[in-house]
Formats: C-alpha cells, structure tokens, sequence
C-alpha cells in the first residue's frame, strides 16, 4: 500500500502542475470541471494499458522486471527534470480552453503519458489494478480543482514547483525499489 502511495504522489503533483496552468490562463469556471473531469478520466485510463502491458511482462521477466521498474522511474524523473514542455504546456493549456472532440481526446493522451509509463512500472511490481486506479482517479480530480483554484492566484512559481517536486518524488521512488532490490 506504501509503495501505491508512493507512485500517486508524483502523479497528483503533475496534475496540480497542468491545473495550474489552466488556471494560470483564466479558463473560464463553466470549463474548470469538464477540465478536471477530463484529466482524472485520462489518468485513470492510461494506467490501466501500462498496468496490462507492465503485467504481462513482469510475470515473463520474474525478478529482473522490478530493476525495469525502478530503471523506467528514474527515468521518468529525469526527464521531467530536463525536458523543456513549456511551450507545448502552453499550447496544451489554450486547446483545452477552447477545443472539443478530437482535441480534447488528444489533448487528454497528451497530458496523461506519464500515466501509461507508471502503469507500466505499477504492474512490473504486481500493484493493485483497482487500488490503483481509483487513488489515481481520485488524486487526479481532487488536485485538479485545487491546481485551478490556485494557478488563477498563484501564477507560474507553483506550476514550477509541483513539476519539481514530482521528477523529484519519482527519482526517489525509483532510487528506493532500486535499493530495496539490491539488498534482498
């Protein structure tokens, strides 16, 4: 359950970091649910494919699959440390703002890829499915509504700060199963 825990974090944070930015942009308070509502239905989505993907090949991989897992947060979180998104957040913030349909769908992939490749980890390490999606879909909306909230008061900083702390949290992550495998 820890370790559950421990890879819903990062994501909420990342959420509240796009939330954020919505906010930051004004979207208007009539869109601010369907945003949330369309966020936390991607996040809850994307695991699943990873955990089904992650799943079967952990169980073919045995042992060596939780060393994939922890190699695929580390880097995760390093490349949320490096990669410059901020000009594709932007444009990401404007067509959620405005867009529909097939926008909105890929728009809501976009944003939730870092899901897909934590599913992938949570099923190499034969996590809860259910647990999982439902503390994912739950963080997702919950932070969501607060990352609009704030982002319309606070501006850039907390956007910042949250993707930090969540390539932070990750690398952590990563490192601990990392170390928890070498000791066994």
């Amino acid at each position: 359950m820890l370790k559950l825990l421990l890879f819903v974090l990062p994501l909420g944070l990342d959420t509240f970091a796009v939330a954020t930015a919505l906010g930051i942009a004004g979207l208007p308070k009539r869109a601010q649910l369907r945003a949330s509502l369309l966020m936390s239905s991607f996040e809850m989505t994307m695991p699943l494919i990873g955990i089904g993907v992650g799943r079967g090949i952990g169980s073919t991989l045995g042992s060596v699959a939780n060393y994939i897992a922890a190699g695929c947060l580390i880097a995760l979180g390093i490349y949320l440390l490096v990669s410059g998104e901020e000009a594709d957040e932007e444009k990401e913030v404007a067509s959620l703002s405005t867009g529909r349909g097939l926008a909105l769908i890929g728009l809501g992939i976009s944003i939730s890829l870092d899901e897909l490749a934590m599913g992938f980890t949570i099923g190499l390490l034969q996590l809860s499915i259910w647990l999982a999606v439902i503390l994912i879909g739950v963080q997702a909306f919950a932070l969501a509504q607060v990352g609009l909230r704030v982002g319309s008061r606070l501006g850039a900083a907390a956007r910042e700060w949250a993707e930090r702390l969540a390539a932070i949290a990750l690398l952590g992550l990563g490192v601990l199963i990392l170390v928890e495998q070498l000791a066994r």
